[in-house]
């Protein structure tokens, strides 16, 4: 047995504390430092760090984590508030990238005349991953503002037409697909969260006032409920594993002393899960030789991939009506691909509607606005929103703050 999972752990944690901090000190979001630390160490930078099966798992682990917490931390009433706006702004948010992504895939030199192929670079586009800009909001202590509730509810609506959007395109290049088993799937879903979240919502509160002493066994009880619940939404419904976490989170959310369960779970998460996960996408990175038509290619899907997703979800907002300040910050905080894009591209190299010289800079766009976003956020939150409850401290302090006592 080889325990160099050991010395890879040890690597990843010393040195996403360590970029973190700087980050900090030049008054970037230490996020990036996280991500820093994987493109450093990894293929594209000193080799250092693989891949292994183990950090793959660890990292899965830790974005589950992360939109759990996220969901812990919402309210769904006014997730409920935002429920126009977040529908307005995934839906033109889906629509604007998928028109971006296939208008340079059929009209750029190295494109192809397969309408699907040219149709799936925009599918890509349209995938958002919400965790990097949960992570940037915790820190900035924007989770909870207007903008970020909206984010939330659109991160969610987002997923569920992207994996329509992807079924659809996949069983189309097959000969086959059954849409409407899909939209069930999805429909029976949410609906079973809601029934269920109502008792797990009472009886847990219930549940946590009965108790006296002793509470160390309901952030346990807590966390493999969201991992169970993850599970089923992958494998039974076909909804990604984040949203489960995420649902799973706003059944709990609320209920009496979930602060404690919350700050037990962030403990759990940001001392060594979360870092895992920001710095394995650095370590995705992994680059074949690319002549110049395919590196302009990936700078521009790069920015298509950012203005997209600004301007659907910017004008999404401003359609309800909301300031222009806020619609910035609901586009910005779009952006972010992450793991969700790499697993579309994934599967889309698997089905051949995406060649291996194609997923290179699909990896770089993923890439480039996963350190990107968090950037942007804080300069659009630079000013302040008056709507927030100011919360959380940054990813660093938690991590060395959290109380590991129960």
């Amino acid at each position: 047995m080889s325990y160099h999972y050991l010395l890879d752990l040890a690597a990843i944690l010393i040195s996403t504390k360590i970029l973190g901090l700087f980050t900090k000190k030049v008054a970037m979001p230490q996020v990036v430092g996280a991500l820093l630390s994987g493109l450093i160490l990894g293929p594209m930078g000193l080799n250092f760090l693989q891949e292994t099966d183990f950090i793959i798992q660890v990292s899965e682990v830790g974005v589950i984590i992360l939109m759990f917490s996220a969901g812990l931390e919402s309210d769904v009433k006014e997730l409920k508030k935002s429920g126009k706006a977040s529908f307005l702004v995934a839906c033109l948010g889906v629509i604007v990238p998928l028109a971006g992504g296939f208008a340079l895939a059929h009209f750029y030199p190295i494109g192809t005349t397969d309408l699907l192929k040219n149709i799936f670079i925009g599918v890509i586009l349209t995938a958002t991953s919400v965790s990097i800009t949960v992570e940037t909001l915790k820190e900035l202590g924007k989770l909870t503002s207007r903008s970020g509730n909206i984010i939330l509810g659109a991160a969610l609506i987002d997923d569920i037409l992207g994996i329509i959007a992807l079924t659809v395109i996949i069983g189309l290049s097959k000969g086959n697909v059954d849409i409407l088993t899909v939209l069930l799937k999805i429909v029976g879903f949410f609906a079973i969260s809601m029934v269920l979240g109502y008792f797990i919502h009472k009886y847990f509160d219930k549940w946590m006032r009965s108790a006296s002493f002793d509470l160390r066994r309901f952030p346990l009880i807590a966390f493999a409920f969201c991992l169970f619940w993850s599970y089923v939404a992958e494998e039974v419904f076909g909804v990604a594993d984040i949203t489960g976490a995420f649902v799973a989170g706003l059944m709990i959310a609320k209920t009496y002393r979930c602060s404690y369960v919350t700050h037990r779970v962030e403990t759990l998460g940001y001392l060594f899960f979360a870092p895992c996960f920001f710095a394995s996408i650095g370590l995705k990175v992994i680059l074949p030789e690319m002549g110049a038509n395919i590196i302009i290619f990936s700078i521009l899907l790069c920015i298509i991939a950012v203005l997209t997703k600004i301007v659907g979800c910017a004008l999404g907002a401003k359609l309800c009506n909301l300031p222009n300040r806020t619609c910035l910050r609901v586009g910005v905080g779009m952006i972010c691909r992450g793991e969700v894009a790499l697993i579309v591209a994934s599967k889309g190299l698997a089905a051949g509607l995406i060649s291996e010289t194609m997923f290179a800079p699909v990896i770089i766009m993923v890439i480039v606005t996963t350190i990107v976003t968090p950037i942007l956020l804080k300069v659009v939150y630079k000013d302040g929103d008056n709507k927030t409850v100011e919360a959380d401290d940054p990813l660093i302090n938690r991590m060395e703050k959290c109380d590991i006592q129960a």
